[in-house]
C-alpha cells in the first residue's frame, strides 16, 4: 500500500462511539452492536478533553422524575400570575414558553401547562449527586450553577481505561438511568467551544467541535453565540457594524480594544476559537441571589419580612450547596412603577447561614418600606469566598448568634433526612 492510499484509508475510518452501549466501531448510521442511532462520529473524538455538561430543563426534569404523572405534560416551574418562569420542560417550549418569561405570558401561550413551585432542596440534592459522579471522573470540575459544569478530562484515559468521550457518554447514560435526569454534553479543546457544543443538540445531545473544524464552524455565526454577549453588548457591537464572528475577525485586536476595552480583546480571541481559560474547580462566582415577583403589590411589612426570610433561606441553601460564604448582603425591591431600589450592608464576618443573611437584610428592607408598595423583592450575598466552616460566634450586641447558627445547622440535618418542610420558621408562614 502506498502512502497516499494509506492516508486515505486512515481518513475513512473515522472513529465512532455508540452513546447507548458504548461500543467503538467504524462510522455507520447505526451502532452495529445494539442498532442505536445515537452515534458520535468525529476524527478527534479521542483527542479532546474539555467538556461542558448541562442538565436538560433541570428543575422541570426533577419535578417530572418525582411526579411521574407529569411526564407527558407541559410543566412550568415558577409561580404566580406576575412571577416569571424559572424553567420549563421541552413540551412547554414547543408552545413558545421560555425561562425568565413572565408567567402570564407563559400561560397565555400554553394554558394547559402544569405550574409547579420550585423545590430548591430537591434540586440541590440532585445537583450534589450529579457533581459527585463528575468528580469521580476528574477532580477538575468547575460548576457554573446547579445544573451545569465544565470538566477537564485531560489525562483520565489511563486512569479509567476509556477516552473522555466514552467517560462522558457513560456518565450521561448512568445519570439518566439512575437519577432520571438527561444531560447534554459538549466536547472540544477549550471552554468556549465546549459550551457552544453542549447547546447544539438539546435535549440528550452530545456534540463535538474539534480543532480542525473550529474555523469552519465559527465562520459566520452571529455574535450572540458568544457566552456573555447579552442584549446591551450585542447592540453596541451592531452599532459598530459587527453582527457576525466574521465581522469581528475583520477588526484588529488593537481597534477592538480601543473601541470596547477588555471586552474587545476577549471577543477578538473568541471569534477565532481561542480560549486559554483553565477549568478551575475553585473559581468563585460573583454573587448568589434569589428574588420573587408578587401576584399583587405588597405594602404589609410582615408579608414582606416573610418573603425576605424565605429568600434568605434559599440563598443560604445555594451557598451551603456550593460551599461559599458572602460578606455583603443586598436587598432589591421593585416599586409598582418599576423603579428598582437596592441597598447593601457589609457583614462583620462572611456568612452563609440564613439567619445572618436575614438579620442583615431586614433593616435594609425596613429603610425602604416608606416607598411601598412593591411588586418584587430579592436578596443576595456577594464578595464570596470559600466557606470557612465558622459560623457567627456572637458578641455583646448579639450574644445569641452562635446558638441560632447551631439551631439552623441542626435544622438543615433534619431537613436533609425528612424533607425541606420538616422544620419551618414561624416568620416563613407570614
Amino acid at each position: 500500500m502506498d502512502a497516499s492510499r494509506g492516508q486515505a484509508h486512515i481518513a475513512y475510518i473515522m472513529p465512532a462511539l455508540c452513546r447507548d452501549c458504548l461500543a467503538r466501531f467504524h462510522p455507520a448510521p447505526r451502532c452495529p452492536v445494539c442498532r442505536s442511532p445515537r452515534v458520535i462520529r468525529h476524527e478527534e473524538i479521542d483527542d479532546l478533553s474539555i467538556a461542558h455538561v448541562d442538565c436538560d430543563a433541570f428543575y422541570a426534569s426533577v419535578e417530572k422524575r418525582d411526579q411521574p404523572d407529569l411526564r407527558d405534560k407541559p410543566v412550568i416551574v415558577g409561580g404566580g400570575q406576575r412571577g416569571v418562569v424559572s424553567t420549563c420542560c421541552y413540551i412547554a417550549r414547543i408552545y413558545g414558553v421560555r425561562s425568565a418569561m413572565p408567567m402570564f405570558e407563559a400561560l397565555r401561550k400554553c394554558p394547559q401547562a402544569v405550574v409547579v413551585k420550585p423545590r430548591m432542596q430537591a434540586y440541590v440534592e440532585t445537583s450534589r449527586t450529579i457533581r459527585a459522579r463528575m468528580e469521580a471522573l476528574t477532580p477538575a470540575v468547575q460548576t457554573l450553577s446547579l445544573d451545569e459544569a465544565f470538566l477537564d478530562l485531560t489525562g483520565t484515559a489511563r486512569l479509567h481505561g476509556a477516552s473522555p468521550a466514552e467517560l462522558l457518554a457513560r456518565l450521561s447514560k448512568e445519570v439518566e438511568a439512575d437519577l432520571g435526569i438527561s444531560l447534554s454534553v459538549g466536547l472540544s479543546h477549550n471552554k468556549f467551544l465546549a459550551k457552544i457544543a453542549s447547546d447544539l443538540d438539546k435535549p440528550r445531545g452530545f456534540s463535538v467541535i474539534g480543532r480542525a473544524d473550529t474555523a469552519a464552524f465559527l465562520h459566520d455565526k452571529p455574535v450572540r453565540i458568544i457566552w456573555g454577549v447579552g442584549v446591551a453588548t450585542q447592540a453596541a457591537l451592531e452599532s459598530a457594524g459587527i453582527r457576525t464572528l466574521a465581522d469581528l475577525r475583520a477588526w484588529s485586536e488593537a481597534d477592538l480594544t480601543t473601541r470596547f476595552g477588555h471586552t474587545g480583546a476577549r471577543l477578538w480571541h473568541l471569534a477565532r476559537g481561542e480560549d486559554d481559560r483553565p477549568v478551575n474547580p475553585r473559581e468563585t462566582p460573583k454573587s448568589i441571589s434569589k428574588e420573587t415577583t408578587f401576584d399583587s403589590d405588597i405594602s404589609d411589612p410582615d408579608l414582606l419580612q416573610g418573603h425576605l426570610w424565605r429568600l434568605a433561606e434559599q440563598v443560604a441553601d445555594r451557598a451551603k450547596a456550593k460551599e461559599f460564604q458572602g460578606r455583603t448582603v443586598t436587598v432589591k425591591l421593585k416599586r409598582a412603577d418599576h423603579h428598582i431600589l437596592t441597598r447593601r450592608r457589609a457583614l462583620p464576618e462572611p456568612a452563609q447561614i440564613a439567619d445572618a443573611i436575614w438579620r442583615a437584610a431586614d433593616p435594609l428592607l425596613a429603610g425602604m418600606l416608606s416607598q411601598a408598595p412593591f411588586r418584587l423583592i430579592g436578596v443576595g450575598i456577594s464578595d464570596l469566598s470559600p466557606a470557612s466552616g465558622r459560623d457567627p460566634a456572637g458578641d455583646l450586641l448579639d450574644p445569641n448568634a452562635a446558638r441560632r447558627a447551631a439551631a439552623e445547622r441542626a435544622a438543615d440535618r433534619i431537613r436533609a433526612k425528612f424533607g425541606h418542610e420538616a422544620i419551618v420558621k414561624g416568620r416563613a408562614l407570614r
